[in-house]
């Protein structure tokens, strides 16, 4: 069977919506639907229990009789085997293992269900790009209601794992995050307190944003993002609109939450300099744009790497980018993978493989990538 033929409904689970959508390689997403995600935000009474079976009868019921599934679950995972460790966003402190691979069989054993983590998935689609091609690592950061990363070396196609199947879970590291010399103190959805999600998430933005308005009330009262909240308006697309018009507040308030994320990048790079590409993703990242890579250079450039960025200022800001990329694509390239996997045992005839750069660029619907290899690369 040719792999451009299989149909897969893909989805990503996130912790403010669910998408869902048909997928092919040959014809790419079909219309894409959504719903909010049964969250501890959206159900407060809900036990996690509770919260996981919403969650497997919405997914369950999202695929049609015998099909084929890939899902982008945006929680920490093991990359090995699937089981869920915790998702703040989902289910707040909660941290007991979930196999949601089982859960999802038991409740529709009539569908092959193909489980990896968003960033992942994300970080898969990406790798086919044209931006991606012939570099050597690339680590791609999302910055949404959570926050995570993962890097892929694109010599090898592997995405390395520790001995809990993780990588990447940046979001519950410990950061300092300080306003007028004071150090801010808040706690992360996960609990603990002084995570990096707690100033850099979209919920941390937020926070961020009330302390700020605290400590300089008179700035506060003075700036264009108040304005725009007391007509109403959403706080993401006041902050953009801010942003836009130069407001000095919300230039300061982007530039706090964003730097956890520089620190992050900075060490990334100091400790890996074969990180060709660092991508940032997610709700946040692409939603504020070019205001967000310009706040994160800003950390980067005052305070940079070690030499590198004295003898080659470029160094940094060339390597990091904003990316729409999509962790549905990623999801159907999983699923493709482990319906690949999955033949022989099956006795079927295995899928025809398209691979590397090959595959990716038929999942973007481009021209395919004449491959990169030995000395060349």
């Amino acid at each position: 069977m040719e792999s451009d033929d299989v149909s897969i409904t893909v989805l990503d689970i996130g912790g403010t919506h669910l998408r869902w959508a048909p997928w092919s390689a040959g014809n790419g997403l079909g219309e894409i639907r959504r719903g909010p995600s049964p969250s501890i935000a959206r159900h407060r009474e809900a036990s996690v229990g509770e919260l996981r079976a919403m969650l497997v009868r919405d997914m369950s019921g999202a695929v049609p009789p015998g099909g084929v599934a890939g899902v982008s679950f945006g929680a920490a995972l093991d990359h090995r085997t699937g089981i869920v460790y915790g998702s703040a966003p989902l289910w707040g402190a909660h941290v007991g293992r979930f196999d949601l691979r089982t859960a999802l069989q038991e409740a529709r054993p009539d569908v092959r269900w193909h489980i990896v983590n968003d960033v992942t998935a994300a970080l898969l689609h990406l790798a086919g790009s044209k931006a991606a091609a012939g570099l050597r690592k690339i680590m791609l950061v999302t910055v949404s209601t959570g926050i995570a990363c993962r890097t892929i070396d694109q010599r090898t196609g592997r995405i390395a794992v520790d001995g809990s199947g993780l990588q990447g879970e940046i979001g519950h590291l410990p950061a300092c995050v300080t306003l007028d010399g004071v150090p801010v103190e808040l706690d992360c959805d996960c609990g603990a307190p002084g995570h990096v999600a707690a100033f850099s998430s979209g919920p941390g933005l937020r926070r961020l944003a009330d302390v700020v308005r605290h400590a300089d009330g008179d700035s506060w009262a003075a700036s264009d993002l108040t304005a725009r909240l007391a007509a109403g308006e959403d706080f993401e697309p006041a902050l953009r609109a801010a942003l836009d018009g130069g407001d000095p507040l919300a230039g300061k308030l982007l530039g706090l939450s964003a730097k956890p994320i520089a620190d992050v990048v900075r060490t990334a790079l100091c400790l890996d300099p074969e990180i060709d590409l660092i991508a940032l993703t997610g709700g946040v990242a692409v939603g504020l744009g070019e205001h967000y890579r310009a706040a994160l250079l800003g950390h980067l450039t005052r305070d940079g790497l070690y030499l590198t960025s004295a003898h080659d200022p470029g160094w940094i800001p060339d390597r990091v980018v904003i990316s729409d990329a999509d962790g549905l694509i990623g999801a159907g390239l999983a699923a493709l993978r482990g319906e690949e996997r999955l033949a022989p045992v099956r006795g079927e005839e295995r899928l025809a493989p398209v691979r590397g750069e090959e595959r990716l660029a038929a999942l973007r619907g481009e021209e395919r990538l004449a491959p990169v290899r030995g000395e060349e690369r």
